[in-house]
């Protein structure tokens, strides 16, 4: 009766079939050549089947063994793979990271960890996807991204989200507006003026709007659009005021007037990771460089 193989008996009957005797054969297992003929003898009983027979003093290997061996080289060959990839885990860790992140933080931010991080894992595939705050929420959910970073609400029953960096919105405008000379805006500055808006259900927006409302503020005219970055760019062309997060407004610095507004509207960098699994070493140190990038920017005071 026939009865499963043992992985020595399948290691022995690799062996041989690999060198071709078993004396060859016990020199790779670093074992005897009584040893090997054992566990042949042993597998061909629990195969039943013939694997080898002699000739001429040598063993020679029936139909049925070469077939097997086809089969029993897939398996090792598995097996290598699987010790070569512990191997790599090992040495770097999981070869790719998945970052998703709002389009002002993609502009401003990101970049410059994304190069801090490429320099300690060269080699890593790197995908980068800006994206506003729903898509980046959902595709968190299903395992599309290592991590997310937002300017945006990410809190959801499903999803925990960390507050990496605390500041306050700034308004823009370009260096020969009239308002450019002053230290500091007061939200009763944007009376009768061009005002540049996000969207009405951006989170500075909806702060700007309600502190507005509660001054008695109303601005001569809105131009509405989706990204900070073109608030500011048409801010340097001269067409109004924006009020934008202070990390997009640093990269238009050079072209426009940035000043502090009040009272102020809050903005925080939100950091969340997939719940379904635990974060990799790459993710780990991509939120590190993160947190150290973030210390270079003013930081508003925790309630």
């Amino acid at each position: 009766m026939s009865r499963p193989l043992s992985s020595r008996e399948i290691e022995a009957f690799r062996a041989v079939m690999q060198t071709g005797t078993t004396t060859a054969a016990a020199r790779l297992l670093h074992t005897t050549q009584p040893s090997v003929s054992r566990l042949l003898a042993q597998m061909q009983a629990a195969a039943g089947l013939k694997l080898f027979d002699m000739h001429k003093g040598r063993l020679r290997p029936t139909a049925e063994a070469v077939e097997l061996f086809a089969t029993v080289q897939q398996h090792f060959l598995g097996r290598e793979r699987i010790e070569r990839d512990l191997a790599a885990l090992r040495q770097s860790g999981a070869g790719t990271l998945r970052i998703g992140c709002t389009p002002a933080l993609g502009l401003s931010v990101i970049p410059a960890v994304v190069r801090s991080f490429a320099q300690r894992y060269p080699g890593t595939h790197i995908s980068l996807q800006t994206l506003g705050s729903t898509p980046l929420r959902e595709g968190l959910l299903h395992g599309h991204f290592d991590l997310v970073v937002s300017t945006m609400a990410l809190s959801t029953p499903e999803l925990d989200a960390t507050v990496l960096h605390r500041s306050r919105a700034v308004c823009v405008m370009h260096p020969d507006h009239a308002l450019a000379t002053r230290t500091r805006l007061h939200v009763r500055d944007l009376q009768g003026q061009l005002l540049l808006t996000l969207n009405a259900d951006d989170d500075i927006y909806l702060q700007l709007r309600s502190t507005m409302q509660e001054q008695g503020i109303e601005a001569g005219s809105t131009m509405e659009t989706t990204y900070s970055s073109t608030i500011c760019s048409l801010a340097a062309q001269g067409l109004g005021l924006g009020v934008v997060n202070p990390y997009v407004a640093s990269v238009f610095a050079r072209d426009l007037r940035v000043l502090p507004l009040l009272p102020a509207c809050a903005v925080e960098v939100v950091l969340a990771l997939p719940p379904q699994y635990a974060p990799t070493e790459r993710a780990d140190c991509f939120v590190q460089l993160l947190r150290e990038q973030l210390h270079a920017y003013p930081q508003a005071r925790t309630p």
